[in-house]
């Protein structure tokens, strides 16, 4: 049985399958207004609840709306968070509180979807990629609270690795002083959003969600705070080559720099703009791992709600240091 908050509205279709013990995966809504165009931005939405419930999963799309935590989003809701896009706030931690006293609308970060997930009791979440230590935070510090969140909050949060704007390097560096671990899915190296493979490690190599879920139920039973990153690469067909997104991101940190852009809208500045000199490209690639990590975070929902391999031991683990 999920938890009740006063600040919380929970769909109907989420509490019922919370309440039966169900498996549900939390879903973004950052990628609504900020990672994508409209109408984009919408359609992918659906098309992500609709691959979460297709393989098993009741969908909760997460954000705020009229001041309110939603654990589970309306159409009308997605509608109108698509629409209005960057007019909308981006809301990471820092700013819940502000949005919720303010009576407003956000579109929920990682670290922000994963509070409320976990406010929710949903233990799973499906993202695009998560945020990390940016390129050049030895001067600027720029980290992102997804990393704080993740030492913190209870929740599994599959993605296709951090977003390769990144620095990959100090990002695993934090995650390994915070404590969380990284699990790659059937692979040993870290995946970098649009390409399978980033030249870096990940901590664990697990093959199945039900060892995936073993792993996350053992962590927790022994009280261990934060959550786990789950990278599952993007579909081979839809990986991009390497040294041209990274010739593309180069590009795109120089003209954000040259125009002074930094902070929270960095990442949709950056992201944009790839797209752009991409001619389309990643944004078909986002789409595309976007929907590989549903069907991922579903089994994983499938398999930890059914107690599937929760003993203390890990079947199939493979220890791959950094």
């Amino acid at each position: 049985m999920n938890p009740t908050h006063a600040l919380l509205d929970i769909a109907p279709e989420v509490q019922a399958a919370l309440a039966q013990g169900q498996a549900v995966v939390a879903l973004e809504s950052t990628i609504i207004s900020h990672g994508m165009p409209y109408p984009q931005n919408v359609q992918t939405a659906l098309r992500v609840e609709a691959e979460a419930r297709a393989h098993g999963a009741v969908p909760a799309t997460v954000a705020i709306v009229q001041g309110r935590l939603k654990a589970g989003l309306s159409g009308a809701d997605i509608e109108r968070l698509g629409r209005a896009g960057h007019a909308v706030a981006k809301v990471s931690r820092r700013d819940m509180a502000f949005v919720v006293a303010a009576g407003a609308d956000g579109a929920t970060t990682v670290a922000a979807t994963m509070r409320i997930a976990a406010l929710a009791g949903i233990r799973v979440f499906a993202t695009g990629g998560i945020g990390g230590v940016h390129r050049g935070a030895e001067h600027s510090f720029d980290i992102s609270a997804d990393l704080q969140e993740l030492a913190q909050t209870p929740v599994a949060v599959v993605c296709a690795g951090a977003k390769s704007i990144l620095d990959l390097r100090l990002t695993l560096e934090y995650l390994e002083t915070q404590g969380v671990p990284v699990v790659g899915y059937q692979t040993d190296a870290l995946p970098a959003f649009f390409t399978r493979e980033s030249g870096f490690k990940v901590d664990y190599r697990l093959d199945s969600a039900q060892a995936i879920a073993a792993a996350m139920r053992a962590q927790w039973a022994m009280g261990l705070p934060g959550g786990m990153v789950v990278a599952n690469p993007i579909p081979a067909q839809y990986a991009m080559d390497r040294e041209t997104i990274d010739r593309f991101i180069a590009q795109a940190l120089h003209e954000a720099a040259l125009q002074g852009i930094s902070g929270k809208a960095s990442t949709p500045f950056l992201l944009a703009r790839v797209n752009e000199l991409t001619g389309g490209d990643s944004l078909a690639a986002n789409i595309a791992l976007v929907l590989n990590n549903a069907r991922l975070a579903a089994a994983i929902a499938l398999a930890y709600a059914a107690g599937a391999n929760c003993a203390s031991t890990v079947p199939g683990a493979k220890l791959s240091p950094l």
